[in-house]
């Protein structure tokens, strides 16, 4: 095979898209740590359906057209590190390509290169023995043969031979890999998705590892929660989720996105625009498809339409049993600090002392740049400050940060506690980046413990952990292991207090009681007797005590 074009790279996609959903939950429990929230494999496989989706629907025999598709559907569907990343080394890739109508095998191993440094550039501080090195290996592996192979198939072995090999050598350049006897879930979740890619080229089928829901119910399914979550029933202003593209056309209004978008912003909410030189996707909720529609013939054809009544689908998932912590209402500000939790008790809290809208997630579902991207435009702010309040949120924060037309900037706040410590310094006359350096700095003031309950057998740091133990963690640091959720939790909070601590906040969960913490509490007051002890009802699933101490 001496050539590839988009509609044969677009097959790809899919088998490696389909390969890596059938092995999602075999890469999540690869996480190192053995909480019950280890999601690597749930957070890459919704980004890759994203762009799974965005490709099949835009396939075209234009390898750099489609590998565009696919560049925007993982953009937009990245959720957590890992999807941000993937999004990354395909966003690379694609824009390599993109003025080349089929590839080499040259072409192929230069632009997986380019994909692999757009991915370190996106990352502040390259971690070896991650996903990061098995792209690195693999393409490196491939630029090596690009000089005289000419066979894409030969090629590509030799990419996924070396990225397997790569995977295999991560323990090796991370020792917590090694000490828990696993390899990087990142990693492996890469792994799979070449794996697809090659098994399309040669025209093999791979094996089904489990059975799941389709792809596409998956995908429905996250979407319906996001609605559920935004806001009752009777108050969805605006009923219908409107998406389609537009396809430019000569003789047709010439595309400002800048105007389209202004114009497009008068017919509803959660507007986003997103456009290249020869088409535009949008995604609005609006009360009036019909116009919206018809506003985006002046530009050309409309091709991908979907139309969702929003107010039937909240009543049919609220009606199942599905119930979310609820965000502000949806008012214009000048200016907004949106914030990202899990539990509703911890949402309330939040909004209490200055979030203008809490987007729920975090542990188990990292929300994607999507999701954080429309929290933000349905609040019609003038700026706004994001706490992503968990470390594998981020990065999705930050990239949606960058396809906002306001000005925004994201508080790296990689917990709860961090991220109220952060809420209370903020200052509505400040600037943003006034803010920014305000908020960052009080997020380090203050010392996080959690306990949660172990989902595997391991040992990290010497501490040996039996699965169903509880954990007590500092610092995102395993510190303490045992049975006895009140010692664990005791344990804990003694290696959290010192002399200088002046206030404790007990944030208790949904499998916890308000006399246990309380309990609690009395034990921190005899530990220091001059500390002050909040305690709230989080109702954070998973995590019996969130504790922050100052």
């Amino acid at each position: 095979m001496k050539s590839l074009n988009g509609i044969q790279f677009a097959e790809m996609v899919q088998m490696g898209s389909h390969h890596l959903f059938q092995n999602a939950d075999y890469v999540d429990a690869l996480n190192v740590f053995p909480v019950p929230d280890g999601d690597t494999g749930t957070n890459m496989n919704l980004s890759m359906t994203s762009g799974a989706k965005e490709t099949k629907a835009n396939a075209e025999e234009h390898i750099g057209k489609t590998a565009g598709a696919l560049s925007k559907g993982l953009l937009m569907g990245a959720r957590g590190n890992s999807g941000v990343i993937l999004s990354q080394l395909f966003r690379g890739f694609g824009k390599y390509i993109s003025n080349e109508s089929e590839l080499s095998a040259a072409k192929l191993a230069e632009a997986l290169q380019h994909g692999v440094e757009t991915a370190y550039k996106a990352v502040m501080k390259p971690v070896e023995g991650t996903i990061l090195t098995v792209a690195k290996d693999a393409a490196a592996k491939g630029m090596e043969l690009a000089n005289k192979e000419e066979d894409i198939v030969v090629l590509f072995e030799a990419v996924v031979a070396e990225a397997k090999a790569s995977l295999e050598r991560t323990p090796d350049l991370l020792p917590v890999l090694k000490e828990v006897g696993v390899v990087d879930s990142g990693g492996q979740g890469l792994v799979y998705i070449y794996e697809g890619f090659l098994a399309c080229l040669k025209g093999e089928q791979l094996p089904e590892k489990h059975a799941h829901n389709t792809m596409d119910d998956l995908v429905s399914a996250e979407h319906h929660k996001n609605i559920a979550g935004f806001m009752d029933t009777a108050d969805i202003k605006f009923g219908y989720c409107t998406e389609f593209m537009v396809k430019f056309e000569e003789g047709k209004k010439e595309f400002n996105e800048a105007a389209f978008r202004t114009d497009l912003s008068e017919y509803g909410d959660s507007l986003l625009v997103i456009s290249d030189d020869e088409i535009a996707k949008i995604h609005i909720h609006s009360e009036e498809p019909g116009k919206v529609l018809t506003y985006g013939q002046n530009y050309g054809s409309l091709i991908s339409m979907k139309i969702e009544n929003m107010r039937q689908q909240h009543i049919d998932i609220v009606g199942e049993g599905f119930q979310k912590a609820q965000p502000a209402a949806a008012t214009s500000h000048p200016y907004a600090v949106v914030t990202v939790a899990m539990g509703e008790g911890i949402a309330e809290l939040l909004r209490s002392i200055g979030a203008s809208y809490v987007i729920e997630g975090g542990q188990t579902m990292n929300p994607s740049t999507e999701d954080i991207v429309n929290a933000i435009r349905s609040i019609n702010a003038e700026r706004v400050l994001i706490l992503p309040n968990n470390k594998n949120i981020i990065m999705a924060a930050e990239q949606a940060a960058e396809l906002l037309d306001i000005e925004a900037a994201v508080v790296p706040t990689k917990d709860v506690p961090q991220g109220m410590s952060a809420l209370l310094a903020f200052n509505p006359e400040a600037s943003v980046q006034e803010n920014l350096q305000l908020m960052e700095n009080a997020s380090k003031q203050v010392k996080s413990g959690s306990v949660t309950f172990a989902v595997r057998d391991t040992s990290i740091d010497g501490i040996e952990i039996k699965k169903d133990d509880f954990m007590g963690i500092s610092e995102g640091k395993i510190v303490i292991s045992d049975s006895d959720l009140e010692r664990v939790t005791e344990e804990l909070v003694a290696k959290l207090i010192d002399e200088d601590s002046e206030i404790v906040t007990i944030l208790y969960g949904e499998d916890t009681t308000e006399e246990a913490a309380e309990a609690l509490g009395s034990f921190i007051e005899s530990l220091n007797d001059e500390v002050e002890v909040e305690i709230h009802n989080g109702k954070q699933p998973l995590y019996p005590y969130i504790i922050s101490v100052e």
